[in-house]
């Protein structure tokens, strides 16, 4: 069952996730929502958050580079990676 405190703390957290979005979008990181949620649990459960920065920078660097790959080729790009 759900109390008012669980409510408090639920509304709290969504508040705190709207407020890291629109900080993102500021500094144009270019992570949605949902990537953005999944860091911030990811540093709560330990991560370090610096190498993380480094790991999304990557990914982005390598989807980039595989992008162009398949325009290159005559392939359209998908931003899905072929899953």
């Amino acid at each position: 069952m759900s109390t008012a405190r669980d409510s408090e703390r639920l509304s709290s957290a969504q508040q705190t996730i709207d407020i890291l979005h629109e900080m993102s979008q500021l500094l144009n990181t270019k992570l949605d929502k949902e990537t953005l949620v999944t860091c911030v649990q990811m540093i709560e459960s330990g991560a370090n958050p610096e190498a993380l920065a480094e790991v999304v920078k990557e990914l982005r660097r390598e989807s980039q580079a595989l992008q162009a790959e398949e325009r290159e080729n005559g392939r359209p790009g998908s931003s899905a990676g072929g899953r």
